[in-house]
């Protein structure tokens, strides 16, 4: 690992809204590329010391001392069950990739780290419904006429540490009983980020439409313009991701504002990235709000705001 690509980490903010992602490419064992979004590494490390922790799952190898604070250490090769990842303990990881998401600190161990690439985000693409190992891929792409798989960290973390999607809401957290029905749009790559919302949205009693991307989230509401209906009257809201194959968030709210029919639209951002958070972009991009992931409450406070808004607006 060398200190200029760690150097390339700390300038990773310089994408954001260019419509191009960065990725981390790393192996876990034979050939297969992987790549992880680089907005959510902190850095790269050679294999520190690790020690055990009580209660951990077994796919973590135990915690690591970095920078003064443990954080816990997940084997990404075993978690996904890598077919090429060697089993001999003489041969394991090498190197530590420190990440940051949904407002938690956590290390993934891999092989052999390779560089660091962007690519155009018309050049991602979603990955194919294959098995298992597939589910924990959030898109594919290739650099150099090489596959990279993009791991979805999100759902590997949540799988095995077993988090919750439903977590409860306060009883006053509720529309009035004789609210009108409501739809909301969410927009975001990752299957355990769709889950974890809808859920807040199914106690809100409110309806989802779930899509992976900008560019599908954008054809979806042009359609709607196109069939003479107004896409702010069906949607409350839309919910969407910054970091996402095919077009980002920011892409994404950027189109939404630049066009006559679909203007009106209230666009929430919601990202995992809350270490890079870029408050200027929001702004001039066009959403009406930010939250970072993932607090349920956070959350479904921004929407009750909203929707007591759409509400009131009707009734009126």
């Amino acid at each position: 690992m060398t200190q200029d690509l760690l150097n390339r980490i700390d300038q990773r903010t310089r994408l954001a809204g260019h419509n191009r992602l960065a990725l981390l490419l790393f192996r876990l064992g034979g050939r297969q590329l992987f790549g992880v979004n680089v907005f959510k590494v902190q850095e790269v490390l050679r294999r520190p010391p690790l020690f055990q922790l009580p209660g951990l799952p077994g796919e973590f190898a135990g915690a690591a001392d970095v920078r003064g604070r443990s954080i816990p250490v997940l084997d990404l090769g075993l978690s996904i069950r890598h077919p090429e990842r060697d089993p001999d303990p003489k041969n394991a990881p090498n190197y530590l990739v420190v990440t940051e998401f949904n407002r938690s600190v956590q290390g993934f161990l891999v092989s052999d780290v390779e560089r660091i690439v962007n690519i155009a985000v018309e050049d991602i693409h979603p990955p194919p419904e294959l098995g298992a190992e597939a589910s924990y891929l959030t898109a594919v792409t290739r650099f150099q006429g090489e596959l990279i798989q993009v791991i979805d960290v999100e759902s590997v973390l949540a799988d095995i540490s077993n988090a919750r999607m439903d977590a409860p809401l306060a009883p006053e957290m509720a529309l009035p009983a004789d609210a009108p029905p409501l739809q909301v749009l969410v927009v975001d790559d990752s299957r355990v980020a769709r889950s974890q919302i809808r859920s807040v949205l199914d106690q809100l009693g409110v309806s989802a439409t779930l899509l992976s991307d900008g560019k599908q989230a954008l054809e979806h509401l042009l359609q709607i313009h196109a069939s003479g209906e107004n896409p702010a009257d069906r949607y409350a809201m839309v919910i969407s991701d910054i970091e996402m194959p095919a077009m980002d968030g920011y892409t994404l709210t950027t189109e939404i504002r630049r066009h006559a029919g679909l203007a009106g639209l209230y666009v929430l951002l919601h990202t995992s990235l809350s270490g890079v958070f870029n408050n200027a972009m929001v702004e001039r991009v066009g959403a009406n709000a930010f939250v970072a992931k993932y607090s349920p409450h956070e959350l479904a406070d921004y929407v009750l705001n909203r929707l007591r808004h759409v509400v009131a607006a009707k009734a009126a």
